[in-house]
């Protein structure tokens, strides 16, 4: 998650009977984590914020599946966000101190924690070990579709009809990347656990965005720093990251091979995908809300795409720019009320 610092002060407002309101207070980092408005206008802040993600996601995505031979997805998940709590603490250590209004609200971050840091990450990188990149990204290119659904039966949001239609150009885009123009992969497709995971994950994913923009009862000074709300969120996603790996340890064959492809990947890992993303996913969602946000998520396919080729010193194709166009419309058709 995050929080870009508001630019000005506030100016004071005239109230009914001509009195001066005092202005806001300016809080460093400060930004609007939860806003009542389920549904905004994108602005060009947040289409760049809500592109970070997608971009830094790609990147874990690649990175997660060359080092699966290495260490066990739980595991993995474990050890990235251990990491990045450690990055975080210089910055946000005092919202740990025994009066932080965050105990308060332990079982709400606890939640937050398990459809992010711990469960969504933990169920992708199982995925990547039991299902093929093309199912796992093709199930992720539901997350828009979930989106709309929970924030119409959740939390009353109602979905329009320009909606609708930008979730069919989205996910036709990244159907178009995933068979690389030849309609007739599709056929070829089988689904198999791997993707069961990524469609809960999705799920979780798509209930935590509208929390994150959902009024909720945290403390201003919680949701005034983005390092000390992330850094709530992964003090608990460790506890149940720590239960998922015992238990992979426990139950399954589990592997670490440590070395310094493993080091290179967990602290590319921690600082991109987990500390970045998150923090720029939060202020893209508070900015557009979290159903023009859900589309942006498949960008993610594109960007992985792209890498790949990039890796593989493969040039882009054609269909590569037409998934983008269809992407990208799927974006501004559902940005406009």
């Amino acid at each position: 998650m995050v929080s870009v610092e508001k630019e000005g002060a506030h100016s004071a407002r005239r109230g009914r009977h001509g009195a001066t309101k005092k202005p806001l207070p300016r809080t460093r980092g400060y930004c609007p984590w939860y806003s009542p408005a389920m549904t905004q206008r994108l602005t060009p802040t947040a289409a760049v914020l809500l592109i970070i993600p997608p971009m830094l996601w790609a990147g874990n995505a690649v990175v997660g599946r060359v080092v699966s031979p290495l260490i066990s997805p739980m595991t993995l998940n474990l050890l990235r966000w251990t990491l990045a709590f450690l990055l975080l603490l210089p910055l946000a250590g005092s919202v740990l101190r025994r009066d932080s209004p965050l105990w308060s609200q332990w079982r709400r971050f606890a939640f937050l924690a398990l459809l992010s840091t711990s469960g969504y990450n933990a169920l992708l990188y199982l995925a990547l070990n039991t299902s093929t990149p093309i199912n796992v990204t093709l199930v992720g290119a539901s997350t828009p579709v979930w989106m709309l659904l929970i924030g119409r039966f959740f939390f009353g949001t109602p979905v329009s009809a320009r909606q609708l239609i930008g979730a069919v150009l989205s996910i036709g885009g990244v159907v178009l990347v995933l068979c690389r123009g030849q309609w007739d992969m599709l056929l070829g497709l089988h689904l198999v656990v791997g993707d069961l995971y990524v469609l809960v994950a999705s799920m979780g994913w798509a209930y935590y965005s509208w929390m994150l923009a959902h009024p909720t009862p945290e403390s201003a000074s919680l949701r005034a720093d983005w390092a000390a709300f992330l850094l709530g969120q992964i003090v608990f996603g460790l506890g149940w990251s720590l239960l998922f790996a015992g238990a992979e340890w426990t139950l399954t064959d589990a592997r670490l091979q440590v070395g310094w492809p493993l080091a290179g990947a967990l602290l590319f890992i921690a600082v991109g995908p987990a500390v970045i993303a998150y923090r720029a996913w939060g202020a893209g969602v508070s900015r557009a809300g979290p159903a023009v946000a859900g589309f942006f998520i498949n960008l993610t396919p594109l960007f992985t795409a792209l890498l790949s080729s990039a890796f593989l010193g493969e040039a882009p194709q054609l269909f590569h720019a037409l998934a983008f166009v269809l992407i990208v419309s799927g974006i501004v058709m559902s940005s406009h009320r």
